[in-house]
């Protein structure tokens, strides 16, 4: 049942309209303004590990590329800080990028690679009289920098002259100064209005080994600095980046003004970041749930990185089409969690075989099924409603379990399952009556259920016309396979994380339940043979992964995807 992964075609990715950035692609097109080329970019820092919001933007920026006829998007690692940066997070985000279904081709670039002409580009700004090495403290050149009601002050180093600057900031790269010594600052504005224009910090120095380049530098590029430029050296026409970098935008025309890159060239265009209730999406704050140990790890299935998202048995196709599904637009909104697990659902609901799983089982003993002897059922692995075909043999024993929450001693009205002296049907099998209900003598709890069958049931609905409303799941006691299921919930108890408790973090929203572990649990023999990273839909229960990492045979290990249905929704109508 194992699936084969398939590069993402255009035709997977042909939205309903055009959004605003697309529809500004098709004008640049129409215009001829960069020779009907269409180069995007999707530009991680490697210092963690890619979540569904970086899905968004690799979604758009391939999409793009692969929407328009010669369409090139490059996979570009913005990695410019050594003490944050790991090859771990290149080759996971590889992984990730590879896994939603992206090719990048040969187009694979590094900013580390354009340090020497980064280098050049900041001495470019010296001569001209537009950078200048200021030696305040990180905390002075804060203080100098004023509020957003108050201009900033000039540094006293504002002014050095530009040979003095030359020899300095050689002096910076060839190590002669210490961490924080110096720093590199556009010769801007102290009162412009957006502060980050106010002689923003080019280079800082860094006496740390990078994971490329090693102890060749000990200065390093800002974002700022270095993103606008990255995207010049490699012709990018559209660099595409959420709203919080719509500031950002002033700074990354001035730097390409000021070193002399002429139009046409990259042009930065903003768009809504996503953000997903329940759950966090900033870096920062994941770096805590792992390293705080709120998780295990980067991958662990209540994460909402892709990698903990692909445990969790999350299919790409199902993040492109809540991608499709959310759009593109210029007004950052939170995104209800609900349609993320529609699409997964919809996704799912084609592609998982039901099988039969009881996740707390309770012993049934079916008196009148003879001792010793085993019908094989036939059960369809795909209901009526789902265009494919398939089906496995389910042994029938005397003795069965069924789920625990099937049986009720006093239950409620419109409780259509089994009870003393009521009926069920077990799915694609008889219909079996409660006779009896055997309670432990010590805490009486009910510990087996001993019932009759109707042998007449198997294909139809009793011969004598009355009616039996409910169909429970079962396996047999005898052949089924025990393991262990995750039941994985929403990691936040509230939709904005970030609405904490006075005097209290995120963390204090932590759900309790997000993740349960059943030992004791039992599940049909036909996925005995199945390899790790199968999706099965368990009947009546929801979406399942057998554990990519943990599964193997005889240790089967279970991870739930996603419910049936939406049991959070109706827990919140019934709270409003």
């Amino acid at each position: 049942m194992a699936e084969k992964k398939q590069r993402v075609e255009p035709s997977d990715l042909r939205p309903d309209s055009l959004d605003f950035v697309r529809a500004k692609v098709a004008e640049d097109l129409k215009t001829g303004r960069y020779g009907g080329r269409v180069v995007t970019r999707f530009p991680p820092e490697p210092n963690g590990y890619p979540h569904i919001g970086h899905a968004k933007s690799c979604c758009l920026n391939f999409g793009i590329a692969l929407e328009n006829e010669g369409g090139v998007c490059h996979l570009r690692f913005d990695d410019t800080n050594p003490e944050t940066e790991d090859i771990k997070y290149v080759e996971a985000i590889k992984q990730d990028v590879r896994w939603l279904g992206f090719d990048w081709g040969e187009h694979l670039y590094h900013a580390s690679d354009y340090f020497e002409q980064l280098y050049d580009f900041a001495v470019t700004l010296i001569q001209r009289g537009r950078a200048y090495v200021d030696s305040l403290s990180e905390e002075k050149i804060r203080e100098y920098r004023g509020t957003v009601n108050k201009p900033g002050r000039a540094s006293p180093y504002r002014d050095r002259s530009v040979e003095e600057n030359l020899d300095l900031f050689e002096r910076m790269r060839a190590g002669a100064f210490t961490d924080g010594e110096h720093v590199l600052r556009g010769k801007i504005d102290m009162a412009h209005p957006n502060m980050l224009m106010r002689d923003p910090v080019l280079y800082r120095i860094r006496h740390a080994s990078h994971y490329r380049r090693g102890e060749e530098w000990c200065i390093y590029p800002l974002y700022d600095f270095t993103h606008c430029l990255s995207d010049a050296i490699e012709n990018i026409t559209h660099s595409l980046c959420t709203l919080e970098f719509e500031n950002n935008r002033a700074l990354y025309d001035w730097v390409l003004d000021s070193v002399g890159i002429k139009p046409p060239r990259p042009e930065q265009t903003e768009f809504a970041r996503l953000d997903l209730d329940y759950t966090v999406l900033s870096k920062r704050k994941l770096i805590r749930l792992v390293e705080d140990g709120h998780v295990d790890g980067w991958d662990d299935p209540r994460m909402p990185t892709i990698a903990g998202l692909r445990r969790r048995g999350v299919t790409p196709e199902a993040i492109r089409s809540f991608c499709d599904m959310i759009g593109i637009d210029k007004v950052n909104s939170r995104v209800d969690m609900a349609k993320f697990e529609y699409a997964i659902r919809n996704d799912l609901n084609q592609r998982a075989p039901r099988v039969l799983c009881v996740l707390r089982p309770l012993k049934v003993t079916i008196t009148n099924f003879p001792d010793g002897e085993v019908e094989m059922l036939d059960g369809s692995y795909w209901p009526h409603d789902v265009p494919k075909q398939g089906s496995r043999q389910l042994p029938f024993s005397r003795e069965i379990y069924i789920e625990r929450d099937d049986f009720m001693e006093d239950p409620p009205k419109k409780y259509f399952r089994l009870a003393p002296g009521r009926e069920v049907r077990l799915r694609h099998s008889y219909i079996i009556k409660c006779e009896e209900a055997v309670k432990d003598p010590e805490d009486g709890e009910v510990v087996e259920l001993l019932c009759t069958y109707d042998p007449e049931t198997l294909s139809g609905p009793p011969v004598d016309g009355r009616k039996v409303k409910g169909t429970i799941h079962w396996v047999s006691r005898s052949h089924a396979l025990p393991c262990r299921v995750r039941l994985y919930d929403r990691l936040f108890k509230t939709p904005d994380p970030e609405e904490a408790p006075v005097g209290e973090d995120f963390t204090a929203n932590l759900n309790p339940d997000s993740l349960v572990v059943l030992q004791g649990s039992l599940i049909e023999p036909s996925v005995a043979a199945d390899p790790p990273g199968t999706r099965y839909q368990f009947e009546r229960q929801g979406y399942f992964i057998s554990d990519p990492l943990d599964s193997e045979p005889g240790a089967l290990v279970f991870n739930r995807t996603v419910t049936l249905r939406d049991s959070w929704a109706k827990i919140a109508a019934r709270s409003s």
